[in-house]
């Protein structure tokens, strides 16, 4: 958590925003960054949504939050978004009008290797109640004695949509996702830590003894800047094997009030270059770091500039037997969305992706890796020609075999939004030629494939035949069985987003 208590003030829940969408129609904070408000071009979205899903649900004979959640409800989504923001996202009306075709333009990905580094819960003792006191102002504990969403009157207040169980149930049976790695904060409060080495390592450990697969992976935390963190790498290493490092330059992240203490730099050779050593030294090679994904007022922070991309191309020029897997893709998070939008539009600057793209050629590098979670979604929402554009950059300055799909879930609830949207998009013709982007093609095109699970496989030593798919039975394990059964009694994903929003008016 980044927010402190004034901005709390102006924020909520997404779960409790009364408006049923497939995919967000407004940023979601997970609470690194305080989310911009919902956009004039976003409420068209949302309101098209409700009207197009209303007709179709009503052509159908069925509810309209049934519909909502079906295959044809996820193309509406699109469409809306398209007469919106323009022809960014391959859809066809066919898909809304018919559920049979909707079901079959899903079918034609079936199977797709998708391997999202970049996902997150809190453990099953998690007990900051900081956590909750929006769902109980929601569900009618407030000035007015009014709850805003009915639905959570009868609903404990329970921190369990954020544990375990939801966790699975978002990643595996509501999204087509097939591996997840598993991530944390590191602070300096232990209270507020979301998982420890061990819980990240017990939730991998569980996921792939019930799969029978090897399902799920487990970041360890580095702080170079903590020494007992670098003592820690050994048990980390040779018990808990770990499948990779995760890291924070910027310091302690968590807390009301975080205080972003004892940063560190990628490219200090007395203070985190050991780091590096043990990692090389175990044969554990990803140095994932967050970067970027600044909150608003980001200049009070003394140290902000830790989260910046200058200290990477050193040390991977240092360090060429290690990977370094550039959290967010470094994207710099913007007060004026609109501004950013216009600039890029004149300029064709994109503020830290251009630096990420540029790091490879410039320091001679090929062990740099740009992971989009969260950057990815909220560009994709909000201006997805940015997203486009994001996307054409990082390609053309890293290599396509250099983009990981991450998805920062489960904040922004299942990420089966952020798939669809990822599938569908294509980069504006007119970019490609401005620019020079190769287009990304359909939803299984080479390119999207490599960037959904190839280029991680890679990573994470997961064997793939020839046509890119893992020698791993992942289609017939017991996640898998599980899911069949769960889509055959009716179940349905549930459109609901974990992560804060800003309050609107309306609701």
């Amino acid at each position: 958590m980044w927010l402190n208590d004034q901005q709390l003030k102006n924020l909520q829940r997404a779960y409790y925003k009364k408006t049923e969408c497939p995919v967000p129609t407004q940023v979601i904070s997970s609470g690194e960054c305080f989310p911009p408000p919902q956009t004039k071009q976003q409420a068209q979205v949302e309101s098209l949504i409700q009207e197009k899903a209303n007709f179709y649900a009503d052509q159908q004979g069925m509810p309209c939050r049934s519909y909502l959640r079906s295959q044809s409800g996820m193309a509406v989504a699109f469409l809306a978004m398209n007469q919106v923001f323009g022809n960014v996202y391959s859809v066809d009306s066919t898909e809304a009008e018919d559920q049979e075709a909707a079901q079959e333009r899903h079918d034609d990905t079936k199977g797709q290797f998708i391997f999202d580094v970049h996902t997150h819960h809190v453990h099953d003792d998690y007990s900051w109640e900081g956590q909750l006191w929006l769902r109980d102002t929601a569900r009618g504990n407030n000035q007015d004695k009014t709850p805003w969403n009915p639905e959570l009157v009868g609903q404990e207040l329970d921190l369990k949509y954020y544990k375990f169980e939801y966790y699975l149930k978002d990643m595996f049976f509501d999204s087509d996702t097939t591996t997840a790695l598993l991530s944390t904060s590191p602070s300096v409060d232990p209270y507020k830590i979301l998982l420890s080495d061990d819980q990240m390592v017990a939730t991998r450990n569980l996921v792939n003894r019930l799969s029978g697969t090897r399902r799920m992976f487990a970041h360890g935390v580095i702080w170079p800047s903590v020494p007992e963190y670098l003592e820690s790498m050994d048990r980390a290493s040779t018990e808990l094997k770990v499948d990779s490092w995760k890291g924070y330059t910027i310091g302690d992240v968590l807390g009301a009030e975080p205080t972003f203490d004892k940063p560190w730099r990628m490219d200090d050779e007395d203070l985190t270059y050991p780091t590096y050593e043990k990692a090389l030294k175990y044969g554990i090679r990803n140095i994932c770091v967050h970067k970027g994904v600044l909150p608003i007022d980001y200049e009070k922070i003394p140290n902000w500039r830790y989260a910046s991309l200058d200290d990477v191309g050193k040390a991977a020029q240092d360090w060429p037997g290690l990977n370094f897997h550039i959290y967010h893709a470094g994207l710099k998070m913007w007060r004026d969305g609109h501004g950013v939008s216009e600039a890029f539009e004149k300029t064709g600057r994109l503020a830290w992706i251009d630096e990420m793209a540029a790091i490879p050629e410039k320091y001679g590098v090929s062990n740099v890796y740009a992971d989009i979670g969260l950057s990815f979604g909220a560009l994709a929402i909000t201006y997805p020609r940015l997203a486009a554009a994001m996307l054409g950059k990082l390609i053309k300055g890293l290599g396509e075999d250099h983009v990981l799909w991450g998805t920062d879930s489960i904040w922004a609830g299942s990420p089966q939004w952020q798939i669809e949207a990822f599938r569908r998009i294509e980069i504006p013709t007119d970019l490609q030629d401005k620019h020079n982007f190769e287009p990304l093609g359909p939803a299984n095109s080479p390119v999207k494939n490599a960037i959904f699970g190839i280029n991680a496989a890679e990573q994470y030593n997961i064997e793939l035949d020839i046509n890119g798919y893992p020698v791993e039975n992942y289609q017939n394990d017991e996640i898998s069985r599980l899911k069949a059964e769960y889509l055959m009694a009716g179940n349905q994903r549930d459109n609901l987003y974990w992560g804060w929003i800003q309050k609107q008016q309306a609701d």
